[in-house]
């Protein structure tokens, strides 16, 4: 068991402390929250298992290491699935095998502190909202790009999360009918067009077909095609690849058309745009919006939402969710 560490510098923390816990498909990260949204120990495990138990008994590992120097009046678990609207349950999970699980009751029973399990990209538009990009603006929609899409909405001060807490799957939208097969078991979802496996499988495709424009990126893995993900295309696009800054530009326009469908549905004043393929910063923003401006339901009639990336980077999930957790 790897100890906690503590975040340095931070400012003179303010509680009461609360734990926010990320679940994704590979990790478990957590981390003691104060009120203004400081990260002050984290800790951090593999995600054990499929087994729904594995996972709980890894969060409660992780609170009770935390809870060890920090006085913690309450956890927050941001989870990657569909969350009912009593913040209680993981009802779907794509990438866990939570289905139906009653995880706040069975962490509550564990750690006794009162729990909160929230959808991770809402925990992040919220932390986002109350201490990062989107400080302000009163109508916002948070859009994460990892592994696959997700989404918040934060009105007046407020997470949308629908009348069965499953509001904002943006990534689940269908944009190709009869496209490529998505995890949730639709086709031509959003997120296998604008996500982080999008980047890795194109450049596999390519690979595959042996096209002599790849040939750079596959040396980057040493010739395991297999190994060409998408955090290794972002690399290759800072560095300057055109394939790799090619590929960028077709998940940005994906992203962009995404964004006009939503900002028809919900009309935001600002998309903040997270998840590890944000780092790539500019490679991807400045596609989404110029596909956006040419997508934009009534454009040159309308103001035009800012898009922004987001400011709290891969944290902003547990720092919601913390935050959450403490407020009720």
């Amino acid at each position: 068991m790897q100890p906690a560490t503590r975040a340095v510098p931070v400012a003179d923390p303010v509680g009461p402390f609360s734990v926010g816990v990320d679940i994704g498909g590979t990790k478990v990260a957590a981390g003691v929250v104060d009120m203004n949204g400081q990260v002050l120990a984290r800790a951090r495990r593999l995600t054990p298992s499929q087994s729904p138990k594995a996972v709980e008994g890894t969060i409660t590992e992780v609170v009770e290491e935390l809870r060890e120097t920090f006085e913690v009046v309450a956890v927050g678990i941001g989870a990657a699935g569909f969350v009912d609207a009593a913040r209680s349950r993981v009802m779907f999970a794509p990438h866990l095998a939570w289905r139906n699980e009653p995880l706040r009751d069975a962490v509550t029973a564990a750690v006794g502190l009162p729990v909160v399990v929230e959808n991770d990209a809402n925990a992040a538009a919220w932390a986002e909202w109350r201490f990062g990009a989107g400080q302000g603006e009163d109508r916002l929609v948070c859009v994460t790009l990892g592994t696959g899409i997700g989404g918040g909405i934060v009105l007046d001060g407020a997470v949308q999360r629908g009348r069965w807490g499953m509001a904002g799957e943006f990534g689940h939208m269908v944009v190709v009918p009869d496209g490529h097969r998505c995890e949730c078991g639709n086709r031509g979802c959003l997120e296998q067009y604008a996500s982080g496996n999008v980047l890795g499988r194109e450049a596999r495709e390519m690979a595959r077909a042996k096209s002599p424009v790849i040939v750079p990126l596959v040396e980057r893995v040493g010739g395991d095609i297999d190994a060409l993900v998408g955090p290794v295309v972002t690399e290759a696009a800072r560095d300057g690849d055109p394939v790799a800054i090619e590929l960028f530009e077709e998940v940005g326009r994906w992203l962009g058309i995404g964004l006009a469908n939503l900002a028809a549905a919900l009309d935001p004043g600002m998309f903040v745009i997270g998840g590890g393929v944000s780092d790539a910063g500019e490679l991807l923003l400045r596609p989404a919006r110029e596909s956006f401006r040419r997508t934009l339901t009534g454009r040159g009639f309308r103001p035009e939402p800012r898009i922004v990336k987001a400011a709290l980077g891969p944290e902003a999930g547990l720092v919601g969710a913390a935050d959450l957790a403490r407020v009720g």
